[in-house]
């Protein structure tokens, strides 16, 4: 799976409904988050506009509020700090949604990886 085929993070939950790794895509993205102490507060069975939209909104409060945070995130998430430098740095609203891509993104190599591994 090739993180370029992907334009948007719609495009990137819709792709993991279509492989049935939703789910795990969302276990995982929280279980990241869990692990520098951040928690996400998602409905029992998030739908992929919620995920979205909570994982901007939490970038968002740590660019603004909570840097150092955004930075163990980006690392526990492991996002390719040059893939960071290539962000197009408009406004903080910008920054949150294409930071939000590359986290969906990342997450569900992580967890097509461990699909294609137990197979």
């Amino acid at each position: 799976m090739n993180g370029s085929i992907f334009s948007d993070s719609g495009h990137v939950m819709e792709y993991a409904r279509l492989k049935g790794l939703y789910d795990a895509l969302v276990f995982q993205v929280k279980k990241d988050f869990a692990r520098v102490n951040l928690e996400l507060i998602l409905a029992k069975d998030p739908q992929p506009k919620q995920l979205q939209t909570v994982i901007r909104e939490k970038v968002y409060l740590l660019l603004m509020e909570r840097f150092p945070d955004y930075l163990n995130v980006m690392y526990a998430v492991d996002i390719p700090e040059r893939a960071l430098k290539q962000l197009e740095l408009t406004d903080t609203v910008d920054v949150a949604d294409q930071v939000t891509f590359l986290i969906l993104k990342r997450e569900l190599q992580k967890v097509s990886l461990k699909q294609k591994h137990r197979s």
